[in-house]
């Protein structure tokens, strides 16, 4: 880095790249500061330089300690160990250190307390809401949310006749030509794990799902003109079941408020939905499959007289983005449910979902609301005008 560049930076004063310190003599302290960076995208700390922005710079015996304080604290406490950078840029009549801290491939990081912090603008905080705790594990893939065991449940709570048909059509022969006992079958296929299911076994298979994982399922309302009304709305459905019955019932409530046309077919004809049933499935299905179960969240459906709104909890994950999926690129966040779902749903895989609603309806806009934490695929209505 050349002065001048150091100095443009510093000038720009501190936000969630770069922090500025006039000296560091702790190495849980610093640690704390490269566990935040490695956790939030990495960034630059810039010692020997005052949070005002105003040049400290440091003599060599400074510069020697500082150095191998980095060195020490990112192996010895940060857990698990990094390498960052360091350069000395000389500046205000001294060297000024830079730090640079890359993003971490192994997150979550943690210091030596166990402590996992993130950064906050300039400065950071400690992570301690359970759920963003799952997220970070969840993107390092070390758990997903569709593997998570549900407490209270059991092999007993499958619905048997429903399962042997999925089995039967999965595998090629009948559950009862198998020696194992059910639950070890269940097991085997990560439905359940310790005894118990995973949100994936219940998702697919229990009773009644919602008895135990009531919050997941499907919002839709269907709202007057293009604007959420308060208490005005002509359809609205909470859709509960299994991952099937919530695909089907959705689908099902989406075509019927859909408006169907003619399009050279015969008058005693149903005509065609007005968005290409294709488009639906594969965002449906997306949003089910591909949602964050570790966030407490519907999937929310919404149509307006000028577009339909599929919102699913969870922005894309790790460093996905719009243009990536619009690319095909795809990141499995729950691999339970998308290895079982070919059978249950219209879905098949491979980041190709996408393609396919785009390829035959050009009008889907995608938003990743990071603020929100959630993913929305906007599908656009578009009335065609009756000829005189």
């Amino acid at each position: 880095m050349e002065t001048a560049e150091l100095l443009e930076i510093i000038a720009r004063g501190e936000d969630s790249k770069h922090q500025f310190k006039v000296d560091v003599t702790n190495a849980q302290s610093l640690a704390s500061e490269i566990v935040a960076f490695s956790n939030s995208g990495g960034g630059q700390i810039f010692i020997g330089v005052a949070d005002d922005g105003s040049i400290r710079a440091l003599d060599s015996a400074n510069v020697g300690r500082i150095n191998q304080l980095i060195s020490s604290a990112s192996s010895d406490s940060v857990r698990p160990a990094i390498n960052p950078s360091t350069e000395n840029v000389e500046a205000g009549g001294g060297i000024v250190i830079v730090a640079t801290i890359p993003d971490g491939i192994g997150k979550p990081y943690l210091d030596n307390s166990g402590v996992m912090w993130v950064k906050c603008g300039s400065d950071k905080r400690r992570v301690t809401a359970r759920e963003e705790m799952q997220r970070m594990f969840q993107a390092s893939n070390l758990v997903h949310g569709d593997d998570v065991g549900i407490p209270g449940t059991s092999a007993a709570d499958i619905d048997l006749d429903y399962f042997k048909k999925f089995f039967k059509k999965s595998f090629g022969y009948d559950l009862e030509e198998q020696s194992q006992p059910l639950a070890r079958i269940l097991s085997n296929m990560r439905l359940s794990s310790e005894g118990v299911l995973t949100v994936a076994g219940v998702l697919l298979f229990a009773k009644e799902p919602r008895n135990f994982l009531p919050v997941f399922h499907i919002k839709a309302v269907c709202f007057p003109g293009t604007d959420i009304h308060a208490t005005s709305y002509l359809d609205s459905a909470d859709i509960h079941g299994r991952l099937q019955t919530q695909f089907e019932d959705a689908m099902g409530f989406m075509l019927r408020n859909l408006r169907r046309e003619q399009n050279g077919q015969s008058v005693n004809s149903l005509g065609e939905v007005e968005i290409p049933r294709i488009v639906l499935e594969e965002l449906l299905a997306n949003a089910l499959l591909h949602r964050d179960y570790f966030v407490s969240a519907p999937i929310r459906i919404l149509i307006f007289d000028n577009r339909i709104e599929i919102l699913s909890p969870g922005h894309l994950p790790n460093n996905l983005t719009i243009e990536n999926i619009k690319n095909g690129n795809s990141n499995i966040r729950n691999p339970i449910l998308t290895s079982h779902a070919i059978k249950v749903v219209p879905y098949r895989g491979l980041g190709s979902g996408i393609l396919r609603a785009l390829k035959e309806y050009q009008r889907i806009d995608f938003i990743d609301d990071r603020t929100n934490n959630r993913f929305c695929a906007i599908i656009h209505r578009v009335r065609k005008e009756r000829p005189q």
